[in-house]
């Protein structure tokens, strides 16, 4: 049993008279008749960040990908909530002086209110974020249509390659660049800027944690569309490509291991020109990747206009057997 199968054979069945529950199927709760919209995610050492080693930059990504939930919606983040569960070792002065610090930071550029939570003690450090903003609409998950364009903001890979130096599973002798994966990791560039102009353009969004193919399967799961995507056009930083030559490793293998936290989007064809200027303005990066199609009987990737044929990476998943 997953995530997915504990969510849809369970959970959801408690939700059948609770409409602003999405049916447990988007990354949001919405209350249209209060125009409320809420998201909560957990954060578990050794789970969803190494350690607690640099606590300045753990909350920093807890935030910002607590945040993205709302972001990827249309919807600007007002207000947080958080849970904290720690020992004396991961709570200590000079850990909290640098999370006090750092939340003060992500307070100022992205203008949300701290304004409640609980602690408590345990063995491992436990982070719980509820955020949440106000709209009258947000962008959903499974309301592409047919011959839907797919697009994709910033770049995809940069946090991943972080991870992996951190895991010490990849080397580079450059401090510098290595410096500058390992930020892109902690520090994911959230878009959100574009947020809230998403309602006029997008007809289904969700942010890349998961990783893009597995998180693009869950944006379509509810339809009887399949995508295809054009692996050259999978946007990726001069860096990383640079690393890539250079290694002879394949780009496939990182693009969609998750923690990008950009937003991909599903719009129609005929926004292709409103978009490409609207982003240009925004002085924001998006990138038109594929389509979505009831054409095709699976998903596909293509290279060099040939369908790649062996596994690829579908994206994280909690399995609890």
């Amino acid at each position: 049993m997953n995530e997915f199968s504990l969510i849809q054979n369970y959970f959801k069945k408690l939700t059948y008279n609770n409409p602003s529950a999405l049916k447990l199927n988007d990354d949001v709760f919405f209350d249209k008749k209060n125009n409320v919209v809420v998201s909560s995610d957990t954060y578990v050492e050794g789970v969803h960040f190494l350690n607690f080693r640099n606590p300045d930059l753990v909350i920093k990504k807890i935030v910002r990908s607590s945040i993205s939930d709302l972001y990827c919606k249309g919807v600007k983040p007002k207000f947080i909530f958080i849970g904290a569960s720690g020992n004396n070792v991961s709570f200590s002065k000079k850990n909290m002086d640098l999370v006090y610090k750092s939340l003060k930071q992500e307070q100022k550029k992205y203008k949300f209110k701290l304004s409640g939570g609980d602690t408590t003690k345990s063995n491992k450090t436990v982070f719980t974020i509820t955020s949440l903003g106000y709209s009258k609409k947000i962008v959903q998950r499974n309301k592409c249509k047919n011959n839907d364009d797919i697009y994709v903001t910033g770049n995809l890979g940069d946090s991943y390659l972080g991870l992996s130096l951190l895991r010490k599973k990849s080397f580079l002798r450059s401090t510098k660049q290595r410096n500058y994966f390992i930020q892109k990791y902690y520090m994911p560039d959230l878009p959100e800027k574009i947020s809230s102009k998403l309602i006029k353009f997008a007809n289904s969004s969700i942010d890349i944690s998961d990783g893009l193919l597995g998180d693009l399967s869950k944006l379509i799961n509810t339809t009887k569309f399949f995508f295809r995507l054009d692996l050259k056009k999978i946007p990726i930083s001069s860096k990383l490509n640079a690393y890539l030559n250079k290694t002879n490793k394949k780009k496939i293998n990182f693009i969609s291991k998750g923690d990008d936290y950009q937003i991909l989007f599903t719009s129609s064809k005929s926004n292709r020109k409103y978009i490409k200027s609207l982003f240009k303005r925004m002085n924001q990066k998006v990138t038109l990747i594929g389509s979505l199609t009831n054409e095709i009987k699976s998903n596909q990737i293509i290279y060099d206009k040939k369908l790649l044929k062996y596994r690829y990476n579908e994206g994280y998943s909690h399995n609890f057997l």
